[in-house]
């Protein structure tokens, strides 16, 4: 094995950045900023079907974004890439994302998401070819249930996942508490889906391994993500656009369990800026940061700003669920403030009205 050699972290403009996954929503999104930021931006991804409809460069992908179709869990595709790219910052998005599909097709996360990272940390070595940072897109789904709050003394405690009969008789939440805000510096990681587990896991991972080699780690754990760029063919996308979808042509936005789900909604043009920011600010930290909206919303309040932009029918809860679904979500995002100089600048009423617009100009939308 050859000496790595480390390279700059760029600081506010300069160097290489590489980001995995960055044909993808986020690493689209991000693409403008981080051109703006680095000399030279290379973004490898297999173009993978159930995202992308043809292997074709994306229109929306950033003309001055060097793009390399490739498999990330191929070490013949990492020798290949690092002979010619020297990251000073590697971006790290590629990851199969759906928590329903991760429960039935669990090898197929594990091999993308665990595998994935763990080739591409020992392609650098093997290269000799080191960055200088790793920023790793993590999830709110290694919260799992996260923390709760008991109503009669505030005892925090951690109810873990709620069972397939307590869902069955329709007991969405857990009796006499309250859910608290996911926070890095108080909520303990126990994710209750395959997807948030393989998520936890590349965060070890990339966490030991970089900090042993030099090199400095930096984790985004990312709350829901929607706007402009999400992939409208992939059935496990996230439920704004199909929402969306639902309410354009008339039809009555369907609401799991009772519909007061929490979540945090946070539109990908603040998500995008958190990672430029976590690719280029001085020092944040190896603690993970959290990046949402900074409120929560139930699922049915989305719903329903959604159906009134169309015209639509009301919301209609239905009782479904799913397993691996957590009851509440949201960040505090008090971390990212310090550590990034980020906030969140979008609501999510201007959220829905970007996605709304960008999704009547995308030809052949269907549901």
């Amino acid at each position: 094995m050859s000496t790595p050699t480390t390279s700059r972290v760029s600081g506010e403009r300069g160097g290489t950045v590489l980001v995995t996954g960055g044909a993808g929503f986020i690493g689209t999104a991000s693409a403008p900023l981080l051109a703006h930021s680095f000399d030279r931006v290379v973004a490898v991804d297999c173009m993978h079907p159930q995202i992308h409809p043809s292997i074709d460069r994306p229109h929306g992908l950033d003309d001055r974004v060097e793009l390399v179709v490739g498999d990330v869990t191929s070490p013949a595709l990492w020798d290949s890439l690092l002979d010619d790219v020297r990251p000073d910052v590697v971006v790290h998005l590629a990851a199969e994302t759906g928590t329903g599909q991760s429960l039935t097709e669990a090898s197929r996360h594990a091999e993308a998401n665990v595998v994935g990272t763990t080739q591409m940390l020992d392609a650098f070595l093997r290269s000799g070819v080191m960055p200088s940072r790793i920023v790793l897109t993590s999830s709110r789904a290694v919260y799992g249930e996260g923390a709760w709050s008991r109503t009669a003394d505030g005892a925090v405690f951690y109810p873990g996942q709620r069972s397939n009969g307590l869902l069955e008789q329709s007991l969405w939440d857990f009796p006499d508490a309250e859910p608290c805000a996911m926070s890095a510096a108080t909520t303990h990681p126990a994710p209750v889906s395959v997807y948030g587990a393989t998520k936890l896991a590349q965060e070890h991972i990339v966490a030991a391994w970089a900090q042993s080699v030099n090199v400095e780690p930096v984790i985004l754990r990312l709350q829901n993500v929607y706007g402009p760029g999400q992939s409208l063919i992939n059935p496990y996308t996230g439920i704004m656009s199909l929402f969306c979808r639902l309410a354009r042509v008339g039809r009555s936005i369907p609401l799991y369990e009772d519909g007061l789900v929490r979540r945090d909604f946070v539109l990908i043009d603040d998500v995008a800026r958190a990672v430029v920011a976590a690719s280029t600010s001085p020092a944040p930290g190896p603690r993970p940061i959290d990046i949402g909206s900074g409120e929560h919303q139930t699922i049915a309040t989305a719903a329903e700003l959604i159906a009134a932009h169309y015209g639509a029918p009301a919301p209609h809860v239905t009782g479904q669920f799913r397993q691996g679904d957590v009851r509440h979500a949201w960040a505090d995002v008090a971390h990212a403030r310090d550590a990034l100089g980020w906030s969140p600048e979008y609501t999510l009423g201007d959220g829905v009205t970007r996605l709304a617009t960008w999704i009547e100009n995308q030809p052949g939308v269907e549901i």
